[in-house]
């Protein structure tokens, strides 16, 4: 029996214990909690009754670890000095522990304890940094800082990012301890502008935490690099699309438009530009010697630059450059000019060929050709040429419109037409005309050249042989021979019917004095009488005494001859013939 009642006592002992186990764990409560730093959080005193049912005699304390925060006893309420109201607060109707602007420090363990109950609540605390304050140029790379911090063993965290668009991205792992994590992402495009997240997960403890941050990439809706087309004396627009309109981009940044003509040259300043803050668009043309436009109507955040007449000069690279806080990115546009151009130039005749030679600046893609074609034609009037090749010539026949494209692979990138006209059947004759013409032309100058050769020849014999006879007369000339000069001079006015009259006999009797014909013949040149009245002087002279005046008229007789033979015409040669028979 003794036994028994010992065993029957045994058992409100045990089931006491096991209810003051209840008690003491229903007293105390483990919870936890996260929050970002830069946040705020709501620390529960769970299972406290709302301030209205809240006997007045409960005593209320916070506490972070061991430190006192907050205390409230029958209705009045003290802030310790730990309480930094700034920071602080307590949500009266439940009593919880409001805390804001989060810090990685806040982290660690927090209680509530009113009455016999005790809530411990175990924060933590995640922390991440975003490089260039999430502001960042197009092309530049995104470096993510991510901390934690608690009370209790950091775990090993597996972290996802997901960009604007919720698509999943793999960033670059650079650091990795359980405390800092540093990723890296490279190229940011200016689409990438929006509200990331990065996914924080862990199993033990169980951590599912989704921290947004914000992204602004300024930069060009255009791609990085593109190709532009345009042929000689076209006009063409080169455009910018910026994307401040589109992430309200709220700071103020400078830009300008370069220009080179190739790769490796200098480039020239085309224009600068300024955006401020309120989106306002300022420009400054800066080259004067560039044949360029700055339109004035175009689209909100547009950089336009406007060739009127492209040259094939005008071919090159154009560069746009934005410039933030020290930093640039840019994006170019490759203008590429075709020009056509036809040897020789003009209508194309019968059975005569043409050159056609189709050009376009380079670089071009590997896969580009030219190719040449008649419009309507056959397959044979098609000629294309090697990849890559800047120019192509091709040698027709055939009059027609011809067609030179840039082909990149089967896509017609642009194309420039060229007209060749035939030549009318009478425009054929013309040129027939012209070229016989011309031949006659030719020779009719080369004999005018010959026979001027030859009288400049005759003229320098009769100049040589006249200054001969001159220089022989002045030698032997005497004084007496002036009477008969003054005579011989009246001559030139006296008719050649008056000349045999019986009123000129003086002369003929001067003509026969020996004094007077010794050296007559120097005067006689002098006279310039026609050459009829020298023969008919000689006529006279001949028929005086030729004993007395053999001498005299021989050298009046040489020196007509050289007269005679110095004035051309066959009258005169016939009168130089019968002045000889008469010496």
């Amino acid at each position: 029996m003794e036994s028994s009642g010992k065993a029957v006592s045994c058992v409100p002992a045990a089931f006491l214990l096991l209810h003051l186990g209840l008690i003491s764990s229903m007293a105390q409560q483990h919870e936890f909690q996260t929050g970002l730093a830069g946040g705020e959080v709501t620390l529960n005193c769970t299972g406290i009754l709302p301030d209205s049912k809240l006997p007045r005699d409960t005593v209320v304390h916070w506490k972070y670890y061991d430190t006192p925060l907050w205390y409230m006893e029958k209705g009045r309420s003290w802030k310790k000095p730990a309480f930094n109201a700034d920071r602080f607060g307590i949500k009266m109707q439940y009593k919880q522990l409001w805390v804001r602007n989060l810090k990685l420090s806040d982290a660690g363990i927090y209680t509530c304890e009113y009455g016999t109950h005790k809530v411990r609540t175990s924060l933590r605390i995640f922390e991440l940094t975003i490089s260039s304050d999430g502001h960042f140029l197009q092309n530049e790379a995104l470096e993510l800082i991510l901390m934690q911090n608690s009370s209790s063993p950091l775990p090993d965290l597996r972290i996802t990012l997901l960009d604007s668009n919720n698509n999943r991205v793999t960033p670059e792992l650079q650091n990795k301890s359980r405390q800092k994590y540093i990723m890296n992402l490279k190229k940011l495009e200016a689409m990438d502008s929006g509200t990331w997240v990065c996914q924080v997960h862990s199993d033990s403890p169980l951590i599912d935490q989704n921290i947004p941050f914000a992204v602004m990439v300024l930069g060009f809706q255009n791609p990085d690099s593109e190709r532009k087309y345009a042929t000689v004396d076209s006009s063409v627009i080169l455009s910018w699309h910026l994307n401040t309109q589109k992430i309200k981009w709220k700071e103020g940044f400078t830009g300008q438009v370069n220009w080179k003509p190739q790769e490796s040259a200098n480039p020239h300043e085309l224009l600068d530009f300024n955006i401020t803050a309120q989106g306002q668009l300022h420009e400054i043309k800066k080259s004067n010697n560039f044949l360029f436009e700055i339109p004035e109507r175009k689209p909100e955040s547009t950089i336009e630059v406007k060739l009127p007449k492209v040259h094939f000069n005008h071919a090159g690279q154009y560069q746009c450059q934005l410039e933030y806080q020290g930093r640039r990115t840019q994006s170019k546009i490759e203008l590429v000019v075709m020009k056509v151009s036809a040897k020789p130039v003009g209508p194309l005749s019968r059975e005569a060929n043409m050159t056609l030679t189709c050009q376009v600046s380079g670089p071009l893609h590997p896969n580009s050709y030219l190719s040449w074609e008649r419009v309507n034609g056959t397959k044979m009037d098609i000629k294309n040429s090697k990849h890559n090749e800047v120019k192509l010539e091709v040698n027709i026949s055939v009059a027609g419109l011809w067609s030179c494209h840039l082909m990149e692979g089967s896509d017609r990138k642009i194309s420039l037409h060229y007209h060749v006209e035939e030549a009318a059947v009478w425009t054929n004759y013309v040129i027939i005309g012209a070229s016989v013409g011309g031949s006659l032309l030719v020779f009719a100058l080369g004999c005018l050249c010959i026979i001027s050769n030859i009288s400049r020849q005759r003229r320098r014999q009769r100049a040589k042989r006249m200054a001969q006879a001159r220089r022989y007369l002045q030698e032997n000339k005497t004084c007496q021979c002036q009477q008969l000069a003054t005579e011989l001079n009246h001559l030139k006015t006296v008719p050649l019917w008056e000349f045999l009259t019986p009123k000129n006999s003086h002369i003929t009797a001067a003509l026969s004095q020996p004094v007077f014909l010794t050296n007559i013949s120097y005067h006689l040149l002098d006279t310039k009488l026609d050459l009829f009245q020298w023969f008919l002087i000689l006529l006279t002279v001949s028929k005086t005494d030729r004993t007395h005046n053999s001498d005299c008229n021989a050298n009046l007789f040489s020196t007509s001859g050289t007269a005679f033979a110095a004035a051309p015409g066959p009258k005169n040669q016939q009168y130089l013939q019968l002045s000889s028979s008469f010496c």
